[in-house]
């Protein structure tokens, strides 16, 4: 009787915890577009994404994002391209190579940096990263490439963390079979066991990019916040995220509407990589 009690009530608790997650989602979704769809459709789709001008205290306003979007596309693409090798090789090492005595200091290590505070990282990039690429670029050293190299750090945890996890969770049985086969321990883990493990990886490297676009506050510190395209690597840029929280604070009207809105097309995004993830695990689980 007790037992069928307890069953029946944690059932209930886990039915509502789990209501309570999509009731959130879908409150996020209606205040989100709710506030601002009508000022997209209002000032268009295609000039409101595709506007290269974003002048929204003018007398003569202009709400164009474009130079946004292609900010966190641009700082986004150089975070993966630093980030993802990094830190799927490490993840590799952890798994197949680390030494016992390294492993204990290493996994703390990356578990720590994945609680770091994005401000502090931000801090950390101005002081280290700023001066760094300013005397070996030029200009203010707050720039695209000081971003990205921020952010694929930032991103490092996730990455590591959840590629090792699948790297683990690969049966041993696998590269048993391997070395049975003649073939050594490199190639084993190269040919075999990273194989194996691609959906996993995959999902991973997925969730560090969604990182990586909704980051802010570090980012801010570190972009030089221009909202122009940039012509090359060593002009500042400003996201989507960063545009919204630097003029938030004293938006009204349209410019409020038009932040909202911005807030849309970042979410959009999000809404795409997590079709991706989903994707990417039914296609690895598929395979």
């Amino acid at each position: 009787m007790q037992s069928n009690f307890t069953e029946t009530f944690m059932k209930y608790v886990f039915i509502v915890c789990a209501s309570l997650s999509i009731l959130s989602i879908i409150l996020i979704f209606y205040f989100i577009f709710e506030g601002g769809v009508p000022f997209i459709l209002e000032e268009g789709i295609g000039n409101f994404i595709f506007n290269e001008v974003w002048r929204p205290t003018a007398s003569n306003p202009s709400f164009g994002i474009l130079p946004m979007v292609v900010g966190s596309l641009v700082v986004t693409a150089g975070a993966i391209i630093i980030g993802v090798p990094i830190g799927v090789l490490s993840s590799i090492f952890m798994a197949f190579y680390c030494p016992d005595w390294l492993y204990k200091f290493a996994k703390p290590a990356i578990n720590l940096m994945a609680s770091i505070p994005s401000i502090v990282y931000g801090y950390f990039a101005l002081r280290l990263f700023v001066p760094f690429f300013r005397d070996l670029m030029g200009g203010t050293g707050m720039n695209i490439v000081t971003a990205s190299t921020l952010l694929g750090i930032m991103i490092l945890p996730t990455i590591i963390g959840l590629s090792e996890a699948s790297l683990r969770a690969v049966p041993k049985e696998y590269y048993s079979a391997s070395v049975g086969l003649g073939a050594d321990h490199d190639r084993s883990v190269m040919r075999v066991m990273l194989p194996a493990a691609k959906s996993g990886i995959l999902s991973a490297i997925i969730l560090g990019i969604g990182r990586a676009i909704g980051e802010t506050m570090a980012v801010i510190l570190v972009t030089g916040n221009q909202p122009a395209i940039p012509n090359d690597l060593n002009q500042g840029v400003r996201t989507l995220t960063t545009n919204i929280v630097l003029e938030m604070g004293y938006a009204s009207g349209r410019h409020r509407e038009a932040l909202i809105a911005t807030a849309v097309v970042l979410f959009i995004f999000i809404i795409i990589l997590n079709t991706t993830f989903l994707f990417v695990k039914n296609r690895g689980g598929n395979d």
